[in-house]
């Protein structure tokens, strides 16, 4: 939700210049998709099937994070009360006869969210839109924080960014 709050208004209805299925994606069809895929990976944790609601309405930037929350309210009614066990048993694969345990679904449903917000963040760095830095720390501050780390800890060397 930060890295889509943060982007500024030209990122409304922004897509790639080319590309085909996925990859014409914009902003806006990203945000709907990753807020939709919660309920997605919700679903097949409950063994309700790999069932996707309808995706939610971000037709406008002032959308993007209400419609995110309320997914992620969502996610979390639907996951209160689950039994712990259910995180060991395993999960019927949508498109394989293969299983997989409950706990990955879940790392499987968080992976997902993680590899969307990349990819808006990617979008933000090319159209020179500013990217939220993670925790509040850019690299360069680390970076010039790691001479005074190395001798606190008498540890040699120069630092990787």
């Amino acid at each position: 939700m930060r890295d889509s709050g943060a982007l500024p208004a030209e990122a409304d209805g922004w897509t790639p210049a080319a590309g085909t299925g996925e990859k014409a994606w914009g902003i806006n069809t990203i945000i709907g998709h990753m807020a939709g895929s919660r309920l997605y990976f919700a679903s097949a944790y409950r063994g309700e099937g790999w069932i996707s609601p309808a995706a939610p309405d971000v037709s406008r930037r002032e959308l993007w994070v209400p419609a995110l929350e309320e997914s992620g309210r969502q996610l979390r009614a639907a996951l209160e009360g689950t039994p712990d066990a259910w995180l060991d048993r395993k999960v019927q694969m949508i498109d394989t006869d293969r299983g997989l345990s409950g706990w990955r679904v879940l790392l499987m449903m968080m992976e997902h969210d993680i590899h969307h917000r990349s990819q808006i963040d990617t979008y933000a760095g090319l159209n020179g839109w500013d990217v939220p830095d993670i925790y509040g720390r850019s690299a360069e501050r680390i970076a010039g924080l790691q001479a005074s780390e190395r001798a606190k800890h008498a540890e040699p060397g120069a630092c990787s960014p």
